[in-house]
């Protein structure tokens, strides 16, 4: 799968590098050393993911990744040298998809923009056209596969590639509980970057978007000691 991938990184080794990796993918790399010519070229309509630093001139990464949400779902991996918990969790929060801390691998930099591609991507259009996937169907929430597109109470959704994972994955199997460890196989993978409370930021995000009330969850409900599920029957919020 090759794209358009916009990499932001004030360190011009750091970026040259990153940017052969992607180049040996197949990708089309466009990099940027600040933070407004990185939210400059994320708006670009052929962009398809955003490589994203965090400490950078002008404009830092999480100032990126704030003002890029209010607009768009474009896929965000970002790079740390932080390893504290707190600002990986600050970082999701804003709406990043993925979390690399400093030093990383290359390789491994690769494996996560496919995977983050392959979870933006819509659906192979080689399905037979009289028999599409139908939208999931979950009390007032509607998750359509084909279109990539979330519904809640009527109105339009707008959910980052990871947020839509989580939903597609929960939609897909109303009333099933799953466990903190099963969603992030379904968002991460197993790696030693990311943890439970990953899966938590996600969810408390997607509650303030489908949620009348996002303190008292009558959808996306938490399952105490286990994890979340999605509730066949929407309960009424007390």
């Amino acid at each position: 799968m090759c794209a358009h991938v916009v990499v932001a990184e004030d360190d011009p080794k750091q970026a040259d590098l990153v940017r052969r990796y992607l180049e040996r993918e197949g990708h089309h790399v466009v990099v940027v050393h600040d933070g407004r010519a990185a939210l400059r070229e994320a708006r670009h309509e052929r962009a398809r993911l955003l490589v994203l630093d965090v400490m950078m001139p002008e404009l830092d990464g999480l100032d990126v990744c704030r003002a890029l949400r209010a607009e768009s779902a474009l896929p965000v991996l970002m790079l740390t040298a932080r390893t504290a918990e707190e600002d990986l969790l600050l970082g999701l929060d804003l709406g990043a998809d993925d979390y690399l801390t400093k030093p990383y691998s290359p390789r491994e930099l690769v494996a996560r923009v496919r995977a983050l591609l392959r979870r933006g991507a819509p659906p192979a259009q080689h399905r037979d056209p009289a028999a599409p996937p139908a939208p999931l169907r979950v009390g007032p929430l509607t998750v359509d596969p084909l279109r990539h597109e979330v519904t809640a109470h009527g109105r339009p959704v707008g959910c980052t590639p990871a947020e839509f994972t989580l939903l597609e994955v929960l939609a897909a199997q109303p009333g099933r509980v799953f466990t903190r460890a099963q969603l992030l196989e379904h968002l991460h993978g197993i790696d030693r970057y990311t943890t439970a409370r990953t899966v938590d930021t996600h969810v408390m995000n997607l509650r303030r978007k489908i949620e009348p009330h996002p303190r008292r969850p009558a959808t996306l409900l938490t399952v105490y000691g286990i994890g979340y599920k999605l509730a066949e029957e929407p309960r009424v919020a007390p």
